[in-house]
């Protein structure tokens, strides 16, 4: 069970790269890089929809982890840069962006501090599955989109929906933690194994925050962008979390719901100009 911990957010954010960088090499070998670089699709259909035509655009990703979904976006045609906090994840993009033949720029840098470390505007800035949790701060993250955004570019986010955090994590879905933010993360700092290999239980605790969905909206709308739309989804065609199953439809979503709840949600917006 997670607990509340006031702690400054360069502790917090030190804390969170040494998770990163200690399971980086644990991903490298779960995520199933070995598939990706014999040419799978790898991109969730859905963000291919929603996210569009990249051929010959800059696209700004954030959070990018070791680079898997950015050289995706090489594969589409995209000018790629990458952003993470991790040094072993940047060092491990790199190296497959190497290995895979797919060029692309690798940044290490806190979000937060990115428009001291980058310079130049993109067309498409995007984020995807899992980021929001270590943000503690939306609005300052909205801004830095913005800021990065030439006129007229687009911003993407697909993410876990607000409401499935708020779940046990034993699959039970009775309610466990509030649905609003506050001030102090979420210490989370059990035996709970990694969530791509069951088999590891990183050493390293995690510091996460929870946002609601008006939070995210209105930090969009704040740092000047303009909503084109917001999607919520109780399945998928592909399986974005390791936990999903394949219905009877061919969708995918999480196993033993009582009812169809939002487990995912997709943004998109826009900068004027």
């Amino acid at each position: 069970m997670a607990k509340t911990e006031k702690i400054p957010y360069d502790q917090a954010r030190e804390g969170n790269r040494a998770l990163w960088d200690e399971i980086t090499p644990v991903h490298l070998r779960s995520y199933g890089v070995e598939r990706f670089l014999a040419g799978e699709q790898w991109l969730p259909a859905q963000i291919l929809r929603e996210v569009g035509d990249v051929e010959g655009k800059t696209l700004l990703h954030l959070q990018c982890h070791f680079g898997l979904d950015s050289l995706a976006w090489v594969r589409q045609g995209a000018l790629l840069t990458g952003v993470d906090l991790s040094p072993a994840s940047i060092k491990a993009a790199q190296s497959l962006s190497q290995k895979a033949n797919l060029p692309a720029t690798f940044i290490c840098s806190d979000v937060y501090d990115l428009p001291q470390n980058l310079e130049g505007q993109f067309d498409i800035v995007f984020t995807s599955i899992g980021v929001l949790c270590w943000l503690k701060d939306l609005d300052a993250w909205a801004r830095v989109i913005a800021h990065f955004l030439k006129p007229g570019g687009v911003f993407y986010i697909m993410d876990g929906h607000p409401l499935l955090y708020t779940f046990d994590d034993e699959g039970g879905w009775r309610f466990e933690l509030s649905y609003f933010h506050q001030e102090a993360p979420y210490l989370w700092d059990d035996d709970s194994p990694d969530y791509m290999d069951s088999s590891y239980v990183p050493q390293s605790p995690s510091y996460e925050w929870q946002w609601t969905v008006s939070d995210i909206i209105n930090a969009v709308l704040k740092a000047g962008l303009r909503l084109e739309f917001f999607n919520e989804f109780e399945a998928l065609t592909d399986q974005i979390y390791p936990e999903m199953v394949q219905r009877a439809d061919g969708l995918y979503t999480f196993p033993n719901m009582p009812v169809p709840l939002p487990v995912v949600f997709s943004l998109r917006a826009h900068k004027p100009g």
